[in-house]
């Protein structure tokens, strides 16, 4: 991932250093088990854990000659315990071991560790949300389907409604990653050839893993697909809170808008613009994030034991899919912490209609006090349809109505136009939601 999309703590993550040190803890917790086991001396094995080390640029140098990044890895590792004065001991480095029972079982390390940064983010987000929907919870709001205005909703309930996937978001992506916690050291086939199992959980009790029940000489890819889709529905929930934003921010709604920064400019053309750009760059960013689902559910079929199509992928798509996710988590928890809101405008949209928003309560009251349903409907509509093609007063139509008035007394008529009355299950959603 491009620099501009990665922050720091997870970047260094996926920086070679630490494949590679991964890839060292995994040799040395193989070796220490082995050597509680007698069959690597305890002697070299404790030298290699004192000793061992590599060089990222010699690794890379070794592998342009040899076409194979473990065994440049081993290689460079066996030069530094020679330097030490203990090339004998590295002889006993990947004993027994294969290729990839270090990079499946190194690579779950990694996981783990983007997982955690990702958890607190998730958390962050989640934190952040339920303050501002207690903030907002009684600030009256349209509430709009198909871009149309529906009935009153308030702001707090949008914010509580993501705060609940939020929490579903977290649930699902510490299921995916404690499902990837898991290494594997069955040989070249899965068969423990040169390695018995019980050795295998030996080493991944030493690393916090959990051995793979069943392996071929690669962990199933199923587990790394769910874990990317896990990561996709967690950018599909930022996209899907700066969308809102996006469209709250148009100069027609002007309901909330992000936070515009003291120097910043919004155009080199116009300067009277303030646009949605980190909004409009979450959503774009989640598309990757997504679009890398595809290739995770592609690297689930490989030729018969394995084969290396899933490899290159993979060394493109869980950096990029984490890294992107930690920027939109981060980039969405300060969208939303830093919305400005505008509760009078809101008001002021809910009322522009003059009372269309009711017409739905309306119809359920003229039922209720004895109206055929198809005659309130087609009563109320015709109203409705007038004030929408006039501009008229809905709520005053509908007083004047003489038909309306037999069933409906004034009060009744108004109690049908009541903003609390559509709302007053408000605190009750916040109890379900919240606690």
């Amino acid at each position: 991932m491009i620099p501009r999309y990665t922050r720091l703590e997870i970047g260094r993550i996926w920086s070679d250093q630490n494949k590679f040190q991964q890839w060292l803890e995994v040799e040395l917790a193989a070796s220490d088990a082995l050597a509680d086991l007698g069959v690597v001396p305890s002697e070299a094995a404790t030298l290699l854990r004192r000793h061992a080390s590599f060089e990222v640029t010699r690794i890379i140098e070794i592998e342009n000659e040899v076409k194979h990044d473990v065994i440049a890895f081993t290689t460079a590792v066996a030069e530094t315990m020679a330097r030490a004065g203990h090339a004998e001991a590295s002889r006993w480095l990947h004993y027994g071991l294969t290729s990839n029972d270090i990079v499946d079982t190194a690579q779950a390390l990694q996981l783990q560790q983007a997982a955690a940064i990702l958890s607190r983010g998730l958390e962050g987000l989640a934190g952040v949300l339920a303050c501002r929907a207690k903030e907002f919870r009684h600030a009256v709001q349209i509430g709009r389907t198909h871009g149309v205005h529906a009935e009153p909703v308030t702001f707090g309930l949008k914010l509580a409604i993501w705060y609940d996937e939020a929490c579903r978001g977290l649930a699902r992506l510490r299921a995916a990653a404690e499902e990837l916690r898991v290494g594997k050291i069955s040989g070249a086939v899965g068969t423990y050839a040169h390695i018995g199992p019980e050795v295998e959980e030996r080493i991944c009790a030493r690393l916090n893993l959990k051995p793979a029940p069943i392996s071929s000489q690669v962990i199933g890819r199923d587990r790394h697909a769910n874990f990317v889709a896990a990561l996709a529905l967690v950018a599909a929930l930022c996209e899907r809170i700066a969308l809102e934003v996006r469209h709250l921010q148009r100069t027609e709604v002007r309901e909330a808008e992000e936070y515009f920064s003291k120097g910043q400019k919004g155009s080199s053309a116009m300067p009277h613009k303030r646009n949605p750009v980190n909004s409009e760059q979450i959503c774009g960013l989640a598309r990757v994030v997504r679009a890398n689902v595809q290739a995770a559910f592609e690297n689930i079929a490989l030729w018969h034991e394995r084969d290396i199509s899933h490899s290159s992928v993979e060394r493109v798509i869980l950096p990029d899919s984490t890294i992107l996710t930690d920027y939109l988590l981060a980039r969405t928890t300060n969208l939303v912490d830093k919305l400005v809101v505008y509760p009078e405008r809101m008001r002021r949209n809910l009322e522009m209609t003059r009372g269309l928003v009711f017409s739905g309560q309306l119809l359920l009251d003229l039922a209720a006090a004895g109206m055929l349903r198809e005659e309130a409907y087609r009563i109320v509509q015709g109203h409705a349809m007038r004030a929408w093609e006039t501009e008229g007063d809905f709520r005053a139509a509908i007083e004047a109505d003489p038909e309306i008035r037999k069933f409906l007394t004034p009060q009744q008529t108004a109690e049908a136009f009541s903003l609390e009355r559509q709302l007053r299950n408000v605190d009750r959603i916040f109890e379900r939601v919240f606690g």
